[in-house]
């Protein structure tokens, strides 16, 4: 079988895995999902003139002589507090006791620090009556304006992105109260083998705990969807053949581990046989260069991944998790890849991608990693992957890596 590049049978996979529909929902309940159409903001941010600081709102001429060898007199007249719907009027010669975030009062253009006036309780204290301004300020001083944040029917968020935490709070605060976005996919995770055991199963010799389904089922989890089921399937080929068919009702997606060489015991390539529209094929990159990808007869999209963890997660990170997100229309489907020092030596491969879990750290300002499995057995060592905060990326024409030179990294699981 011909080996082909990563980046063909990724496009290989986005050409044909199709788009899911989009539903509305309320924005509080939309975190981790991809818009579905652009959003834009109901009111201004801010909604109106505010004071960055506690201190005194007043007529930036009034104060335009003060300083701390002739300090200004104004009266004080009352207070705002943020949420205040009333507030005074300021004319010449006066002051406001104005809070952060509170309403700039008609006649104020300008808020002093509270820090830069005293009173008849001393410096820096709240007036009662007289508050002595000790700084001049010009019109505007300490004052957010009205939109300077965002104008009023402005865009706040394009389809295609993802609502974060903070692009979530970003609209609440423009006033949307709903929104468009695309289904989040549902997806089943299968494991075969009849040497797995779940956790806590007595292990006879041979057998060996299943850890494949917690993997996929975390892995979809970090990229904020929910696995619909997750099972383990033993070897046989009529009975995957039946789990995937069951499964297919209810999943957009069908990611199975294991079961995929040319072995006569291997039930995954033995079961997706009569599926002509689901391509096995050779990738170059190491490790999982076994792949199998392509839509089933009952209708669902399926990803066959190898059976080693390390391999399983290298398919999920280099194929599954962008087709997901492509599935949604997410505008941007890869990580940012990140250049890092390599920390030691390490053997690669050349004529195939090498993407091997690795340690990175931060070494004063300066990004280290180190492989976090041995370079030479990676597939199998669910081990040492589970202190990996990342991949590194050695193209298949650089071969050995050395320590001291650079290779890009995607971060997986930074701190």
């Amino acid at each position: 079988m011909t080996s082909i590049t990563p980046e063909e049978h990724l496009a290989w996979i986005l050409d044909r895995i199709g788009r899911l529909p989009a539903e509305s929902l309320p924005i509080a309940e939309a975190a981790g999902r991809t818009l579905a159409e652009p959003v834009f903001a109901r009111h201004p941010l801010p909604l109106w003139d505010n004071s960055a600081m506690d201190g005194y709102a007043l007529r930036s001429e009034d104060v335009a002589a003060a300083g701390d060898e002739n300090p200004v007199p104004l009266t004080v007249v009352g207070e705002v507090r943020a949420g205040a719907a009333t507030m005074p009027r300021i004319a010449a010669g006066e002051a406001v006791r104005i809070m952060t975030g509170a309403p700039i009062p008609d006649g104020a253009d300008a808020v002093v620090a509270l820090e830069r006036t005293a009173s008849e309780h001393g410096p820096s204290q709240w007036a009662d009556e007289s508050v002595l301004v000790h700084e001049a300020a010009l019109s505007g001083r300490n004052i957010r304006l009205q939109g300077e944040d965002v104008l009023s029917a402005a865009q706040v968020a394009a389809e295609g992105e993802e609502l974060s935490a903070l692009r979530v709070a970003a609209l609440v605060a423009a006033g949307i109260e709903r929104v468009s976005v695309s289904r989040s996919p549902r997806v089943a995770v299968i494991a075969t083998g009849a040497e797995l055991r779940r956790a806590g199963e007595p292990l006879a010799h041979g057998q060996i705990p299943e850890s494949n389904t917690s993997l996929i089922a975390g892995l979809l989890r970090d990229a904020s969807m929910q696995p619909v089921s997750v099972e383990h399937c033993s070897d046989d080929a009529d009975t995957l053949s039946s789990i995937l068919a069951a499964r297919s009702r209810i999943a957009d997606v069908i990611v199975t581990t294991g079961g995929i060489g040319p072995g006569v015991s291997d039930v995954t390539r033995i079961a997706l046989e009569g599926h002509p529209d689901v391509k096995p094929v050779h990738v170059a990159i190491r490790p999982a260069r076994p792949q199998s990808a392509g839509r089933l007869r009952s209708g669902a999209f399926v990803f066959a991944l190898p059976g080693n963890p390390v391999s399983a997660a290298v398919s999920f990170e280099l194929f599954i998790r962008p087709a997901l997100l492509a599935v949604q229309g997410r505008e941007r489907i890869h990580r940012l890849r990140i250049p890092a020092t390599a920390a030691s030596d390490w053997p690669g491969v050349k004529g195939r991608l090498q993407v091997l879990p690795v340690t990175v750290r931060d070494d004063g300002g300066a990004l280290l990693c180190a492989p976090a499995v041995n370079p030479r057995g990676v597939s199998h060592a669910v081990g040492g992957q589970g202190s990996a905060n990342g991949f590194a990326l050695v193209g298949p024409e650089r071969g050995d890596v050395r320590s001291g030179e650079t290779v890009p990294v995607v971060l997986v699981g930074a701190q």
